[in-house]
């Protein structure tokens, strides 16, 4: 069994994660660590967790866990990512794992240096809906691709929340424009060559708040917008000369819908309903990542893609600051 330590009491922590740990096969969760150790001893009795430490130092220096995962705020990714790898523990990171890509070089030399797993928590690459638009695509069932469109969207205005601090590293371009990007890469093993945007900040917290993205992969174009002021949806649609596929509830089904792929013909005279019912995409990454580190071979999110995604990220900001196209 593999043995979970988890560097705060985060709500997604709680909600998704925990729980996760707690029903995958072949994980324990050990140990939460706060800063507040009252805070941690309240969580970890919530979930029948055995340790409680009252620093996030404590738990690395604990034999008590093989890998901790990190839901700190984005400002804090990196440097835990680092101190938990030199600490010799594994590290699952909540993305997005860095704020620039450059910031990722040094964890992957960090993971090539200690052998431990650094791996951000992107959760759909482990969701069998999107292996199956990859293999769709990839075997001609909608033709040539030629367009994809993307939306995720939701609304927050609480000054207190972390995606509305930008020195936490929040703005609706790390927190959710992250996955039409990744999902696009993922489903058709393609990377961006050029992109335009049009990107609007909050006038009081500074944050992106809006952003409409245009990204140039040579065969085709994604075009997504994300923003966090805007009424709750999410969809994913991949358009071929011959036929279309349709994502409903493509990064958080359950809130956002069931997870459901849909297969159009030509004139979608015909439709292919591939449903996915049941799937917990937080324990499939979970029980991947503790089979990997147990010594198995499972399929993890790598660094290298986690570099690949965040430069497309970071080319959306320059394109909003410039009036044309930016260089990925």
């Amino acid at each position: 069994m593999f043995r979970w330590g988890v560097l705060s009491t985060a709500k997604i922590a709680q909600t998704q994660l925990l729980p996760a740990m707690q029903d995958a096969s072949n994980c324990i969760v050990a140990a939460i660590a706060s800063r507040d150790e009252a805070r941690a001893r309240q969580v970890a009795d919530r979930f029948g967790v055995p340790h409680a430490f009252g620093s996030y130092e404590a738990l690395l220096e604990s034999d008590t866990v093989d890998g901790v995962y990190i839901p700190l705020p984005t400002s804090d990714h990196v440097g835990w990512s680092l101190k938990a790898a030199r600490a010799g523990k594994h590290v699952l990171c909540e993305k997005p794992i860095a704020l620039r890509a450059e910031e990722i070089d040094e964890l992957i030399a960090e993971r090539d240096r200690s052998g431990r797993i650094i791996s951000e928590a992107f959760m759909v690459h482990y969701h069998p809906q999107w292996h199956k638009v990859r293999t769709l695509i990839s075997d001609g069932a909608i033709g040539r691709l030629r367009h994809v469109n993307g939306v995720f969207t939701y609304f927050n205005k609480d000054p207190q929340n972390m995606r509305n601090k930008p020195e936490l590293g929040g703005g609706g371009l790390p927190d959710i424009g992250v996955y039409p990007t990744v999902s696009t890469r993922l489903s058709t093993g393609m990377e961006p060559q050029r992109v335009r945007a049009e990107v609007e900040r909050d006038p009081q917290f500074g944050t992106d708040i809006y952003a409409n993205v245009s990204a140039d992969f040579g065969d085709f174009n994604l075009d997504f917008y994300c923003s966090t002021q805007m009424a709750l949806r999410q969809e994913m649609l991949f358009h071929g000369e011959t036929g279309a596929i349709e994502v409903t509830a493509p990064f958080n089904a359950g809130d956002y819908g069931h997870a459901v792929v849909t297969l159009y013909n030509q004139d979608r005279s015909e439709a292919q309903v591939f449903s996915f019912p049941g799937v917990r995409q937080y324990r499939n990454m979970l029980e991947t990542f503790a089979d990997t580190a147990l010594g198995g071979e499972g399929a993890l999110f790598t660094l290298e893609s986690s570099k690949a995604n965040q430069k497309l990220i970071d080319a959306i900001y320059r394109a909003g600051d410039s009036d044309g196209w930016e260089t990925v």
